[in-house]
């Protein structure tokens, strides 16, 4: 019988037989096989590693090269104001208009056109600090010499169109709030080929905060538009409801356009830039069926049978 070494980590033999493991009763019998230090050939550990570092190398490129930057057309509508001297009486006048409909700046991009105005640099500047001093956001200056603007100034624009030339899809519809897009379906719409003449229909009420914006042509609603809602057509709005909004027909320089109701409420009427207020209407139209239409510079209204 053999007998067992004290210690485990003996070296091997060199016939290649290792210590025996040891039993319960201290003998030792079936051979082990002892870990043996093997040496590291660093040129094939070289070769296997420089194509998984080639691989982490060009993942780390594409990781870090800084990309290109996609840039992409955007085409809004936004309001034109064309201000008049003497500017004070004018922002008297816009005072008035946004007092007697809360909210109609709010969130609203505005062109600033000073094309027939003539004034200096100084002017438009603290015209531009009035106008930010009530919630106007200028988005550009349209019409301005070169010599009045200054760094820090809204931008100049140039080539301005009315809202029909732009390339939208046929029966496009912008619904929803200015910060939060909600969108109202359209269940049905005309395109004729002369634009002017396009049309869409809402079968459903508008509620407070959205807007129905259509500048190719008119807007027909079946329901009522709510207080704080609002209708932009380029062409005439027709409201099988009540109105309690805002309506904006003939947006785009149609002075033909006319907005219909079966019930008026309205917080804003206005047919090509030219608007009357709630505080502007007669008594007796409100709660009645009513057409509006521009005439001389000034919105007529009748009632309808």
């Amino acid at each position: 019988m053999l007998k067992g070494r004290s210690g485990r980590d003996s070296r091997r033999c060199a016939d290649g037989v290792g210590d025996s493991q040891r039993t319960h009763r201290g003998a030792f019998s079936e051979p082990a096989c002892e870990k043996r230090q093997v040496g590291v050939n660093l040129l094939l550990t070289i070769r296997r590693l420089d194509p998984v570092n080639e691989k982490l190398t060009k993942m780390i490129k594409v990781l870090t090269d800084a990309r290109s930057i996609r840039i992409k057309g955007r085409s809004f509508l936004s309001l034109a104001l064309s201000p008049e001297l003497p500017l004070d009486s004018w922002l008297t006048r816009l005072d008035d208009l946004a007092a007697r409909s809360a909210g109609f700046f709010l969130g609203r991009p505005v062109v600033l056109d000073i094309a027939d105005l003539e004034i200096d640099r100084p002017q438009l500047k603290g015209l531009l600090e009035e106008l930010a001093n009530r919630n106007v956001r200028v988005l550009g200056i349209e019409g301005g010499r070169p010599s009045l603007f200054e760094p820090g100034m809204p931008p100049s624009m140039r080539g301005g169109r009315p809202a029909p030339d732009f390339e939208a899809a046929a029966g496009e519809l912008i619904a929803g709030e200015p910060n939060a897009p909600e969108q109202i379906s359209v269940v049905g719409q005309e395109t004729p080929a002369a634009r002017a003449t396009a049309s869409i229909i809402v079968r459903e009420p508008v509620r407070s905060g959205q807007s129905v914006i259509f500048p190719e042509g008119d807007v027909t609603v079946i329901g009522s538009v709510a207080s704080g809602a609002e209708i932009i057509a380029g062409g005439s709005i027709h409201i099988y409801g009540a109105l309690r909004g805002r309506a904006l027909a003939g947006s785009v320089g149609n002075t033909s356009a006319r907005i219909f109701c079966r019930r008026l409420e309205a917080e804003l009427l206005a047919i090509d830039g030219v608007y009357k207020t709630a505080d502007d209407m007669a008594a007796d139209l409100r709660g009645q069926s009513v057409q509006l239409w521009l005439e001389d510079d000034s919105i007529m209204a009748e009632r309808l049978n």
